[in-house]
């Protein structure tokens, strides 16, 4: 007897628009017209080479002359984005000659580091960098001896580690020309590196110090040019250093001190010394907000920005337009005739130093900011998305992305900050951000939009606006960032039923499989969402087809053999496990069988330190139990062994694990051989002990596997010895359900139906059993449970009617009382329902009234497998029994009436073809 189990969801026209308009009318509307690609205008080619990545512009430019020469000019390579793809030595020199005039870098990481100085790009004006931990002061010392033309310099916002203040006097003495420095956790930050700065860049207006240890305040109030500064997230500040000198910076205008320790003193000192400040941040700054009676009204013309003040309104006082406030206030600014430089300067620097601050203040997420992120962060997040600096829009939607998540791990987030998101416009504005030619904007969307999708309803929206065929075209993007956020939302998206057949109509099956091939190796983070996407999608019948024929039996297959990140192993199992739940439909359970290495692989899983692993893989061999073939193929692949030992280790394991290796057993020991060496191989104890389990699906598992155990008489004693009957009799009365109940009567009644008594005299089955068994007094426990269990669907009015009336009514009545409508899942071998036939002749009548009780289930019409029973019975003469079982006059009232039924269903199921 076996049953699949099936897990649906997770622990969830144009592809992308280049923004070139130009490019639409040359190659139609739908982008299928036939293109002579030679005859575009120069300034045509020019446009669409600026909107491609840096690798995809210099491999276009060889493809002929005309194109080399255009895809050279100076206008594409003053700027250059080399964060989403490797960068090193050997790249940076064949880029060299391109970029004698590059005057803005953004690299990513170490390595891309080092190969900067390999482009020769001496007039550098800007560089800005992520991922910095690993860079050291010698690489950085190198770049700045070699770009002394440089004017901005940004590394963050992840920490620089290992960048000391050595590396900042390198800055100082080599970059005269410096207006702007921002870097991000160094863990010193000493009076002389600062005072070189002072001494030696002149023009330097900008310094952010970030999130670091220590900060000379002393040396800071040194830098008289300044007139932005941010220490926000810096720690060990003395801050009477900083009352008695930072007010006397004479250009000082913006001041950032986010994230600190400031007090109230300190910040009205500030307010009211300096001359020239006009904007003091001090977002999430506990010390200053526990003091509920501080108050900024003494400081006009100067704005702080706190939590507790309404940011939006008090940026709209530097606004002699009055009109210029509210949500918009930033939209509105960018979109002013009103050419106020100062004023540009400032909101510039605000857009920069809020984005950073929302950013952190979402990823530590401290408790109590409810109020402040659904009445105002939401807002400034989704303005700031609308920045003309493309790294505050990343960190706007990279802020969106993660402040409403509550629990990584379980993919949980806060609804309410999300559907806040929604309500503002969030989803279009996201989407927007996805159909940028910008990678990196593409890749913070795509996060955004897939993380605010586990919450349904946003997941709705992000469909109706089309988000599904934004993300399917991301997938197939060449950036691995990129393809791995889209298919994190093609994840999130696909817990929902009605979205699995739209991302199938986008071609999200075919992109997330190609995927798995595209990043087989290096790319754990795309793997997982990819195959955690199938496996969501692989749930539907018409989708799982479309996963197999667009290859996606041998691509998941493929990580499952061969990829060791245990997201990417679980994720692929599950898939598995998925596309081997319809067998009634398509052939791909046998497909997956069939594919090489697959049973094998997920044998080895079972084995797996990581309990989702293990989980997955055991339904995975459960679901594929289900074909002859392969419960034959997994045996021979060392599964019964490896399913034994998983289930006598998870004693203490989740309820899922549980239930999935007691399931696997239940679908490998339809099999006799099988059955056989699974209590040879010790399973039957601890499928005892799952028994014994408080969740209701352990229950059922247990259940049914041992119920196919105890058809073989050997195992059947071996229960008995183990202590079986107690916990079967238990379950049988107190499960809470009607399928782990009825498996239970039915393995109780194979094993007293008489056939273990040939074997029983023969005495344990093996020296060391030390159990002391009565035979006997086990069978009466056993009989007595299983005459209670088919009592409780005896009606005793309903039965008396059906006895004392043949009319169908009256059996219908008794029909629909006993039904337990999960039976019709389960599928019988004829030896089974021939063992159920011979038990209607059992001198028991206990046992007679059990059998035609299975046999009453088995054969309801409407039930998947009835008329395959019905066929059974017929070939087994069954009818002839059954009419004597009905009309025996020692028979039991139940059992007479269950036969009649019985008789009535064969008689319905005689018509049909299979009969």
């Amino acid at each position: 007897m076996s049953r699949r189990v099936r897990r649906k969801v997770e622990k969830k026209g144009k592809v992308v628009s280049l923004g070139c308009q130009k490019i639409e009318e040359y190659i139609g509307p739908e982008g299928n017209d036939a293109v002579d690609w030679t005859s575009l205008p120069d300034d045509t080619v020019i446009q669409l080479f600026s909107c491609l990545n840096y690798r995809d512009r210099a491999s276009f430019s060889s493809t002929c002359r005309t194109w080399r020469v255009l895809g050279a000019s100076q206008c594409l390579w003053s700027s250059l984005d080399i964060r989403a793809h490797k960068f090193d030595a050997a790249i940076a020199t064949s880029l060299a000659s391109r970029c004698l005039n590059l005057k803005k870098l953004r690299f990513r990481g170490a390595e891309s580091a080092d190969a900067i100085i390999h482009l020769k790009a001496r007039n550098l004006r800007e560089i800005s960098g992520d991922y910095c931990r690993k860079i050291t002061d010698a690489t950085l010392s190198v770049i700045v001896a070699r770009h002394e033309a440089l004017e901005s310099l940004q590394l963050g916002p992840d920490f620089c580690e290992r960048i000391t203040s050595d590396a900042i006097k390198a800055i100082a003495f080599c970059c005269p020309k410096l207006k702007k420095v921002r870097l991000s956790g160094i863990r010193d930050v000493n009076a002389e590196s600062i005072n070189a700065l002072a001494k030696h860049c002149l023009n330097l207006i900008d310094i952010g110090f970030l999130d670091c240890l220590n900060v000379n305040e002393a040396a800071l109030g040194n830098v008289v040019s300044v007139c932005f500064l941010s220490v926000a997230g810096s720690s060990n500040i003395d801050w009477s250093v900083v009352s008695s000198s930072w007010h006397k910076l004479p250009k000082l205008i913006g001041l950032d001190v986010s994230r600190t320790g400031i007090g109230p003193t300190v910040v009205s000192r500030l307010l009211s010394s300096s001359q020239s400040l006009k904007v003091l941040c001090a977002l999430n700054c506990p010390v200053l907000e526990e003091d509920t009676s501080f108050s900024t009204s003494k400081n006009k013309g100067k704005l702080l920005l706190a939590l507790f003040t309404d940011i939006l309104k008090e940026l709209s006082s530097l606004f002699a337009d009055t009109a210029v406030k509210g949500k918009n206030l930033f939209l509105d600014w960018r979109n002013s005739k009103n050419n106020d430089r100062n004023l540009d300067e400032i909101m510039t620097w605000l857009e920069w130093i809020l984005s950073h601050t929302l950013l952190r203040t979402a990823e530590s997420n401290p408790q109590g900011l409810d109020d402040f992120w659904l009445k105002q962060g939401a807002a400034l997040l989704l303005s700031l998305m609308q920045s003309t600096q493309e790294d505050v829009q990343e960190r706007a939607a990279t802020g969106l992305a993660t402040f409403v998540v509550i629990d990584d791990e379980n993919a949980s987030i806060d609804c309410e900050r999300a559907e806040a998101v929604m309500r503002d416009g969030g989803i279009r504005l996201l989407l927007n951000l996805a159909k940028s030619w910008r990678e990196g904007l593409q890749s913070e969307a795509a996060k955004a939009i897939a993380n605010l999708s586990v919450n349904a309803n946003v997941a709705k929206a992000v469909a109706e606006e089309g988000g599904i065929n934004i993300l399917a075209g991301l997938a197939r993007s060449m950036n691995r960032l990129v393809a791995e956020e889209a298919a994190g939302g093609l994840w999130n998206l696909s817990v929902g039923e009605e979205h699995k057949g739209s991302i199938a109509e986008a071609g999200g099956v075919k992109a997330l499989v190609d995927l798995i091939f595209k990043w087989s190796s290096g790319g754990d983070g795309v793997l997982e969402r990819a195959a955690g996407a199938l496996a969501n999608l692989a749930a539907d019948d018409k989708c799982s087809m479309e996963v197999a024929v667009a290859g996606g039996v041998h691509a998941l297959v493929m990580l499952a053999r061969n990829c060791k990140f245990e997201g990417v192993q679980e994720q692929a199992a599950r898939a598995l496990a998925n596309l081997a739940a319809h067998g009634d439909s398509n052939n791909n359970n046998a497909a997956v069988g069939q594919e090489a290495g697959a049973l094998e692989a997920l044998v080895q899983l079972t084995r797996s330190p990581h309990e989702g692993v293990r989980q997955e893989a055991a339904g995975a061999l459960w679901n594929l139990s289900f074909d002859d073939r392969n419960r034959e193929a997994i045996a021979a692949a060392g599964g019964v062994e490896a399913l034994v030992a998983l289930a006598q280790s998870c004693a203490n394991a989740s309820p899922g694990l549980q239930e999935r290796a007691a399931g696997a057993l239940w679908g490998l020991s339809v099999s006799e051989a099988n059955s056989v060496a699974i209590g040879q191989e010790g399973g039957v104890a601890p499928l005892i002990a799952l028994a014994r389990s408080d969740a209701e699906d352990v229950h059922e598992t247990a259940a049914g596997a041992l119920w196919n155990l105890a058809f073989n008489p050997g195992n059947a004693l071996r229960i008995v010895e183990e202590g079986g009957v107690p916990a079967l009799v238990h379950l049988c009365t107190s499960s809470v359900s009607k399928m782990a109940r009825f498996m239970a009567a039915l393995a109780l009644a194979y094993m007293f139906d008489g056939r273990m008594d040939d074997i029983a005299p023969m005495g344990p089955l093996s020296e060391s059993t030390s159990k002391s068994v009565s035979l006997d007094g086990a069978k009466r426990m056993a009989l007595k449970h299983i005459e209670a269990f088919v009592l409780t669907f005896s009606d005793p009015q309903s039965f008396a009617a059906a006895a004392a009336s043949s009319a169908p009514a009256a059996l219908a009545q008794v029909t629909e009382r006993a039904r337990i409508q999960e039976a019709g899942h389960l599928r019988c071998s004829g030896a089974e329902i021939g063992r159920f036939i011979t038990m209607l002749r059992n001198p028991s009548s206990i046992l007679k009234a059990c059998a035609a009780f299975a046999l009453l289930q088995f054969t309801i019409p409407g039930g998947r497998h009835a008329v395959h029973h019905a066929s059974l019975m017929q070939s087994a003469g069954a009818a002839r029994v059954l009419r004597a079982a009905a009309a025996a006059a020692t028979a039991p009232l139940e059992a007479k009436i269950f036969a009649r039924i019985v008789l009535r269903n064969l008689e319905h199921h005689h018509g049909e073809p299979s009969l």
